[in-house]
């Protein structure tokens, strides 16, 4: 700076580097003209980054959908096994078009391929089936999910089903109906929850006079929502990236991001429609009237959608630097359906949440440090997941102290029991805050009604599908990416300089004074317009507040005075759940003397650690391996030895005492040599553990191990049975899996038990599904491995 010849020549070349580079920025945009043209033109538009072969369309349904489902082709170098369960990922029907979970090797469909396991992918098309509801697509979910299952007959477990965003409710929806169809459940990023947090977001439906807007919207486009508008509502909520970042980050490294900006921008600018009573079942149900998480929304059959009727694990990911699903949007619906751990218990759900300090919405199925960390690791731990007893846990995925045992090498995943007051401790629920919520719903519905009797009429006869098309093609978002294009008459022009320039690129050095000046500027920007989106949703709020916290609003919106009470009552236990939970209860004493070899070393297994707080995956694949070997080349049934696994620990929980002391009785019909091969299994898989021993565990560990000592003593004493009736009454090992033989050893050894009560989750709905099997024992278990 204080030589002014070489402060000439840094303006110099920082001139010439500024003018290439806007002459680059200029030619990849026109690219991106013309992918958007040509992607409007395939007739499957999708970004999915994977080989695939058709397996299912939604148009052959009784009630069609455009969705379909297609199979992952596995590479060479990463075979498939077809004996591991399969999975399926739903993509998001949010606005943009279908494949963000297959966008790029390091994502879910990556995590889930590498891991051997047979992999699907559910997307849709463009254009919705005329007529098609929710429902339909809920239901078709539940058939895709069925397809998987029958496709992989000889699999070890359930199909596990990834949901992203707006397709987690969609999924759980779906589970909550039909909830023997499903294996463990991922949702990502999916808002669950709409009126928890502080995600200013949430406001929209409420400033802008509830869902008539949403109504009026169908109604110009000729009875489809254009998804443009939620995919502005989004770039809404960060203006600094939308109307600066992006851009200015291309324009500064385009030598370099142009290939990252394309495949983005494919994606991003690939909008879809929806029909108008999607969208407005959406807006009414979701949005606005957040009924899914209190159990409110019931199908036109008279289903009422209870998420607490679901099976499998739910597995929620959420992160903390997502502005459009915070972490309180993701996990509020366990603080809006469960007062506390033991509901959770007695409706026998298991429910593990993970969260992350700082990736944003669409780096939750996009961004390859998430795909080679938290997504490979779920993979890895989904059947230790699918075997977790009821109750809430967190999921943690840390370094690895010993890489060499870690599923990956790198990383390894830590499951602790969590509780519902550390979920409400996220959550921060806010009676008040609901009461403002829920006066908004209610304005909605009068100015819906009101926009329906006195408006519709009159914009729909002036709407038609010619004016629509106009609509559509000249809204901001679809002119952005349409104007500039190969078809511009200067785009010949800036294709010949690109080319000049390519041959004689002269980028400036990063510690040119003007380039350095530059990008102090670009900050500057991107402060300023950080400042300005800061001020605008703190109004937002404040009007917000102030509009529907009036008593005047309230009164007008039914409401009585204000309190701390909560205005969305807990949605309450039938008199089935409470029937069948009194007969499950009643239950437990006799189940305490059923069983056989495997329900001895799983009790024994975790009452030796039942004071563990923090549970790690790898210890549970070394466990699998430790099976017979007699039948280490079969295959176990996953569902029965999940069954055995998850009834244990409630049997521990409900009475310790009692389930230990029933051990010798489990061991009666055993041989001595088999008594011993399970202690000696026993006290292997403990010693697995990385963390060394207490002196509790190693007493209760010498406890376990003398019952052992005693029964197999006691064996050698009495009568042994002839060995042909010694086969056939142990077909399985100490821990090798649950085999089928003559007479099983194990649970379904048991005579039968009178018929239980149906609970909820098992009243039979109208669609053509199977329901589960009866609940188990919904009591709680204090700490295990």
């Amino acid at each position: 700076m204080s030589s002014p010849w070489a402060l000439t020549q840094a303006a110099a070349s920082y001139t010439v580097d500024a003018w290439q580079r806007a002459i680059l920025y200029s030619d990849v945009r026109r690219q991106r003209g013309d992918q958007y043209r040509a992607h409007l033109l395939e007739e499957t538009p999708n970004v999915l980054d994977f080989a695939s072969e058709f397996v299912m369309s939604g148009l052959d349904l009784p009630r069609p959908v455009n969705y379909a489902m297609v199979r992952i082709l596995p590479t060479i170098d990463q075979p498939t096994d077809e004996g591991k369960r399969p999975f399926i990922v739903f993509d998001p029907r949010a606005g943009h078009g279908p494949g963000i979970g297959g966008f790029k090797p390091d994502s879910e469909i990556g995590a889930a391929l590498k891991a051997g396991h047979p992999c699907y992918f559910v997307g849709f098309l463009p254009d919705p089936v005329p007529g098609q509801t929710i429902e339909d697509v809920t239901r078709a979910d539940a058939e895709f999910v069925r397809r998987a299952s029958e496709l992989h007959p000889e699999s070890v477990g359930k199909p596990a089903v990834i949901g992203n965003c707006q397709a987690g409710w969609q999924v759980l929806m779906a589970a909550a109906l039909w909830p023997d169809l499903f294996g463990p459940i991922i949702v990502a990023g999916a808002p669950l929850s709409y009126w928890a947090g502080n995600n200013p977001m949430r406001y929209a439906g409420g400033l802008l006079g509830g869902s008539w807007l949403t109504a009026m919207t169908s109604d110009l486009g000729a009875g489809r929502f254009d998804g443009a508008w939620l995919v502005r509502n989004f770039e809404s909520l960060n203006p600094a990236n939308t109307w600066w970042g992006k851009q200015y980050n291309l324009y500064a490294n385009v030598d370099t991001e142009a290939s990252r900006y394309l495949s983005f921008e494919k994606y991003w600018g690939g909008y879809v429609f929806l029909n108008d009573v999607e969208m407005q079942y959406i807006v009414d149900n979701l949005f606005i009237g957040n009924k899914l998480s209190s159990a409110e929304m019931i199908t036109s059959d008279g289903m009422r959608i209870d998420l607490r009727n679901i099976r499998s694990p739910i597995v929620v990911f959420c992160s903390y630097g997502d502005n459009i699903t915070p972490p309180p949007q993701a996990l509020g619906w366990i603080t809006d359906l469960y007062r506390d751990d033991s509901d959770v218990l007695s409706h026998d759900q298991t429910i593990v949440f993970a969260t992350h300090e700082s990736i944003g919405h669409l780096g939750i199925f996009v961004s390859g440090s998430v795909g080679r960390k938290e997504h490979r690791e779920f993979t890895a731990g989904i059947d230790i997941i699918d075997l977790l007893p009821a109750g809430v846990y967190r999921a943690d995925v840390v370094d690895a102290e010993t890489p060499e045992v870690a599923a990956d090498g790198k990383y390894t995943m830590l499951i602790r029991p969590s509780s519902v007051d550390e979920v409400r401790s996220i959550v921060k629920p806010d009676p008040q805050s609901d009461r403002r919520f829920a006066a908004a719903e209610q304005i909605s519905n009068i100015n819906l009604g009101l926009y329906r009797t006195f408006l519709q009429p009159w914009v729909k006869a002036c709407s038609s599908s010619y004016s629509a098309q106009w609509m559509q093609a000249l809204h901001p978002l679809r002119l952005s990416y349409g104007w500039w294009s190969s078809a511009h008459p200067l785009a010949e022009t800036i294709q010949q300089a690109t080319r000049q320039i390519e041959e004689l690129r002269c980028p400036v050095d990063d510690t040119n004074p003007f380039l350095v000046a530059e990008k102090e500027l670009s900050r500057s920007v991107v402060f300023l317009l950080d400042l300005y989106r800061d001020h605008r949703d703190q109004l937002q709020a404040w009007i917000f507040e102030s509009i529907y916290g009036s008593p005047w609003v309230q009164a007008l919106a039914a409401q009585g005075h204000s309190n701390n009470e909560s205005i969305r009552p807990h949605p309450g236990d039938s008199p089935e759940h409470r029937e069948f939970m009194e007969y499950e209860l009643g239950q437990a004493q006799a189940r305490m003397l059923q069983g056989g070899l495997l329900e001895a070393g799983v009790r024994a297994l975790f009452y030796v650690l039942r004071n563990r707080t923090e549970g790690n995956a790898t210890r549970y694949r070394h466990a699998a391996q430790l099976r017979d070997p007699r039948h280490e080349h079969e295959r176990y049934d996953m569902a029965e030895w999940r069954h055995l696994v998850r009834g244990q620990a409630l049997l521990l929980a409900y009475d310790m005492d009692a389930a230990i002391s029933a051990i010798p009785t489990l061991l009666a019909s055993a041989s001595a040599d088999e008594i011993r091969l399970l202690a000696s299994s026993v006290e292997q898989m403990i010693h697995l553990a990385e963390t060394e021993l207490s002196d509790d565990e190693r007493t209760s560990l010498a406890r376990m191990l003398t019952v052992f000592s005693v029964a197999a003593e006691q064996r050698n004493l009495s009568a042994l049975p002839s060995e042909s009736t010694l086969s056939e009454t142990t077909e399985t090992g100490a821990f090798g899996g649950v085999q089928k033989s003559k007479q099983q050893v194990g649970s379904k050894r048991i005579a039968a038990q009178p018929k239980a009560p149906r609970s909820p989750a098992q009243q039979k709905p109208k669609a053509q599904v199977k329901q589960p099997p009866a609940k188990r024992v919904p009591v709680n278990r204090r700490g295990r491995s």
